[in-house]
């Protein structure tokens, strides 16, 4: 006899296998639609649309000598983000699912850790008031190992760059491909871009989505004449705006989204910080005496004139200084041929800063916002070459808050000068202001869809 048990079927196992196969369906379909689009914008297919017509009606072969150029001409401006593409579907790329309580978080890599700073700071917030909501990271970025930690859902692509020989085009088709799959499989109510620049790649993946919000974290404005592509900003529903020390500008393009302003975002509070003497010993430091962060990202520190040796010496020449050198994750390890000089390679280096008494750096939004909050005094050299980061500015606004130094001219003694006034600079008590992050957190989690 056969059991009638043995026909029942697990009805959660079969709907799962059947949203499997429903799942599987839409990526195809919106793999094609996705490739049919990429034909119908290259250079190749519209090229040959001008020869065909021409074939087909005779007196336009007439014309070909300035339709010719005109197609070269609206190409590159193409390519360049001045002009939209002719062949955008509006139409929903991948199927409206019901959203799941998730989120997607894509930030670039630019020269440091700024973009990526943010957004980790965002999702380690998110992760503490709301743990069931799913966060997923698509990234750019090569410090895996970090959210792997955190347990975050990691997809990784290669900046350009990094690739022989891709184009641009090639480099897009490949974020709209990864990311049109990350969104397909899970399914989120909120996608959240980190970067200066929207790339075509990204903008064709989130477009169509209505039921995921789409959230852009900039800082700065959208001024006339930056190159961004002239269609990107429509594509979100919402832009976030860290707030810097010095006042923002009006925006100088109009656009319609709706923008909200918070606080300074940084990666850790108070209570995350080690304890001094922890932190001491964990670096090999002394427990006495003045110890000095120093921060300038790639100097040559063996060549005995530049800044970073010079800043570095003029500090040990002083009585009971200690020096911790910071290395970034993303750059070459410094050789360094000085003794009494600690080398600091890890992230975040912040969770360190009780161990200091003073810092040297420059002047990038992350870290200048970081030793303000941590009241650390601060001798800053400040990037004069950043094009849309006003560093100087930024800086000089820590000189009339009365904890920072500004060296312009980073002469031999100006620098000295400088750092004999660091060392006699008494620690600030730790600001107590709202980290950016909890600020977001709060503002954007209403906002997914349970």
């Amino acid at each position: 006899m056969i059991d009638d048990d043995s026909f029942d079927i697990d009805n959660d196992e079969f709907s799962r296998e059947e949203r499997g196969i429903v799942q599987a369906s839409n990526r195809n379909d919106g793999f094609h639609r996705r490739e049919n689009r990429r034909l119908r914008n290259s250079a190749s297919f519209r090229l040959g649309v001008l020869f065909i017509e021409a074939f087909q009606r005779p007196w336009r072969i007439l014309f070909l000598p300035f339709s010719i150029p005109y197609l070269v001409f609206c190409i590159g401006m193409e390519r360049l983000g001045k002009r939209a593409l002719p062949f955008e579907s509006r139409e929903q790329e991948i199927e409206d699912q019901s959203p799941r309580d998730c989120i997607v978080l894509f930030p670039t890599n630019g020269v440091g850790f700024g973009h990526f700073t943010r957004m980790y700071a965002l999702a380690k917030r998110w992760k503490k008031h709301s743990p069931s909501t799913e966060i997923v990271f698509f990234t750019t970025m090569p410090t895996l190992h970090l959210l792997y930690n955190e347990g975050f859902p990691t997809y990784h692509l290669a900046g350009r760059k990094k690739h022989k020989d891709m184009s641009s085009s090639e480099w897009n088709a490949m974020v709209e491909e990864q990311l049109s799959l990350v969104f397909a499989q899970h399914q989120p109510s909120m996608f959240m871009f980190d970067g200066a620049y929207p790339y075509r790649g990204m903008l064709n993946a989130i477009r169509g989505l209505k039921s995921m919000k789409n959230v852009w974290m900039r800082r700065g404005m959208f001024k006339k004449g930056s190159n961004i592509p002239v269609d990107s900003i429509e594509h979100f529903d919402l832009i976030i705006r860290p707030e810097d020390s010095i006042p923002m500008q009006p925006s100088e393009i109009h656009h319609t989204v709706p923008t909200t302003t918070v606080s300074p975002i940084v990666l850790l509070d108070e209570d995350e910080l080690m304890s001094r003497d922890d932190a001491r010993k964990r670096l090999g430091l002394p427990l006495d005496g003045k110890v000095i962060y120093v921060q300038l990202g790639a100097g040559r520190i063996n060549d005995i004139n530049s800044e970073i040796r010079l800043t570095v010496e003029a500090l040990l020449a002083q009585e009971k200084v200690a020096v911790v050198l910071g290395e970034s994750m993303l750059g070459d390890r410094l050789a360094v041929d000085l003794p009494g000089v600690v080398l600091l390679r890890d992230y975040p280096n912040s969770v360190y800063f009780n161990a200091f008494d003073a810092c040297v750096q420059a002047g990038g939004y992350n870290s200048y916002h970081e030793v303000r909050k941590f009241g650390l005094p601060t001798v800053f050299y400040p990037n004069l070459s950043t094009g849309m980061d006003d560093q100087l500015a930024r800086c000089l606004q820590a000189e009339q808050e009365g904890w920072g130094y500004v060296v312009e001219n980073r002469t031999k003694s100006n620098i000295l000068h400088a750092m004999k006034h660091l060392i006699q600079q008494p620690r600030r008590s730790i600001a107590d202001e709202t980290n950016g992050a909890t600020e977001l957190q709060a503002h954007l989690s209403s906002q997914v869809i349970p």
